[in-house]
């Protein structure tokens, strides 16, 4: 088969599963990125070479147990209590828990972050694997799962107009930097990224942005101008925290020698290598969101 119709045909595929799964309801988006954290989890321990049996069960129930505790705390604890006879008491701070969460992986995106500037050779010791493992694949899906929610209820507009953003960035900073990039932005880590790239992905994704906020997310006007802000601002985030995620994980490939971390979908790489933007600037948005929803 023609290399850009697999990777056409792949990438449709991505998207329509990825949309019908936001779309269709709480649940069906919960399952799905708690299926692509389970196979992140399996490329992301092959690149680091540790065992994926242990991080698997152990992602596994963390990201189902937060899941059901966060979004479903009083079925959970009626549950359980039918089904031990039993009268526990499940009641839990969810902002609490949310507080320990982000600093966690807030500190972990610190590391990873410093760990760009490492020598490109170093070995990666054993006990940071797993805090990256931790806190750099396992938590973000955590927090991806949280910002659908906005400050309220579940809205999928928000994770649509995420990844609209994330893939209007992307597309852009290609585009310009193969058109217009003389300077590179990290060339022993990315050497085809340049800064034209870079600085025209986040213009256009900040013009997304502003369309999102206008002819989607809030169309009502007396709401366009709070909203406008937002957008834009949620869309700088993701210019700049979106290619930090991308740069980062190319290190860990470059540590690994391989051009992809898996090969599930066609042309495309792993779902590591189509996620790896939206995992790092899940939770700076997550912060962003309770920033916003304590000053208001």
């Amino acid at each position: 088969m023609n290399e850009t119709l697999k990777r056409s045909l792949s990438g449709a595929v991505y998207i329509i599963l990825l949309l019908a799964s936001i779309l269709y309801s709480t649940e069906s988006f919960f399952i799905l990125f708690g299926v692509f954290l389970v196979i992140t989890i399996y490329e992301f321990c092959a690149l680091v070479q540790i065992n994926r049996i242990f991080p698997l069960i152990f992602g596994t129930i963390l990201y189902s147990s937060i899941t059901l505790l966060s979004n479903y705390n009083q079925e959970t604890t009626a549950f359980l209590n039918r089904l031990f006879l039993t009268q526990l008491d499940l009641s839990i701070n969810i902002i609490q828990l949310n507080r320990i969460l982000l600093a966690i992986t807030l500190v972990v995106s610190i590391k990873c972050i410093l760990f760009l500037f490492y020598d490109s050779v170093q070995k990666i010791s054993t006990s940071a694997k797993y805090l990256y493992l931790l806190g750099y694949i396992t938590l973000p899906f955590v927090f991806i799962t949280k910002i659908s929610f906005g400050v309220n209820n579940y809205n999928p507009k928000i994770i649509i107009g995420l990844f609209i953003l994330i893939w209007t960035n992307d597309t852009f900073a290609y585009i310009i930097g193969k058109s217009f990039g003389k300077h590179k932005l990290f060339e022993k880590i990315s050497p085809k990224k340049t800064i034209e790239g870079f600085l025209g992905g986040i213009a256009f994704a900040i013009f997304a942005g502003f369309l999102i906020s206008k002819l989607y997310i809030e169309p009502k006007p007396e709401f366009s101008q709070q909203s406008i802000v937002i957008w834009t601002s949620i869309a700088l985030i993701v210019g700049v925290m979106g290619t930090i995620g991308d740069l980062i994980e190319s290190k860990f490939k470059r540590i690994a020698e391989v051009k992809d971390s898996g090969s599930i979908m066609p042309g495309h790489g792993g779902i590591l290598d189509r996620l790896d933007s939206v995992i790092f600037v899940a939770p700076i948005i997550f912060l962003f969101y309770q920033i916003l929803n304590y000053v208001s």
